[in-house]
């Protein structure tokens, strides 16, 4: 995309979406306590986190859920980049949906194109690519570098950037999880709350403390 273009993008989301400041820390509370606690705190600014799928029912609808009723209550906004389309806006109650840039794709390489741009911008705290319904043979063919850009997009921005894959395959993510619920259908009929609250995830990288216990171990010596 030409410069002019980008500047014109970031100067609308700018007018659009007014973000009110946020406390300066490096990690992004979800409102999920089973998830932040994995995480050793929330989602890393300036970081990929990669949430795996294990299976099609593993509960990832009900997350984007949470963080979008979460981002109402501590007013701030969410980027939500829907790789197929499949989001139903009307599972939510209107005040959550305030907050939220709801950018529809039908095909992966469209909204990894959407990505690149948000990263770019800035504006968003929370910045959510959701690719569970994409078929797997057009994920396979986005090259690992395009992980490496964002990665690199991401890293000096105030901004957490997370993934939701139905397989592992982001080699440049530093933190790597993977949702492992099995609800069946009067489960997933429940509460939201109590979902929200069985929720299982399963670190499977966490990098970016490795990092930073060799910088704190570094600053120390």
């Amino acid at each position: 995309m030409a410069a002019g273009k980008i500047i014109h993008l970031r100067n609308l989301l700018a007018e659009k979406f007014p973000q009110e400041p946020l406390p300066a820390a490096d990690r992004l509370l979800t409102g999920l306590a089973n998830f932040d606690e994995a995480l050793d705190g929330g989602l890393t600014k300036g970081a990929i986190t990669e949430l795996t799928n294990a299976s099609p029912n593993a509960g990832s609808a009900s997350m984007i859920a949470a963080l979008l009723r979460c981002a109402a209550r501590e007013r701030y906004f969410i980027a939500l980049i829907d790789g197929r389309d499949s989001f139903d806006p009307q599972s939510l109650a209107p005040a959550a949906l305030r907050h939220l840039l709801w950018v529809r794709c039908e095909k992966a390489s469209e909204a990894m194109e959407a990505a690149d741009w948000l990263l770019r911008d800035g504006n968003f705290p929370l910045v959510i690519l959701d690719l569970v319904l994409n078929p797997l043979a057009e994920l396979r063919k986005i090259p690992s570098s395009n992980w490496y850009r964002l990665q690199r997009l991401v890293e000096p921005a105030p901004a957490a950037f997370l993934v939701f894959t139905p397989q592992s395959m982001i080699s440049s993510a530093q933190w790597k999880l993977r949702l492992e619920n099995r609800w069946r259908l009067p489960q997933l009929d429940a509460e939201a709350v109590n979902l929200q609250t069985q929720m299982k995830f399963r670190v499977q990288r966490a990098q970016v403390n490795k990092w930073r216990n060799e910088e704190r171990m570094a600053s120390a010596g």
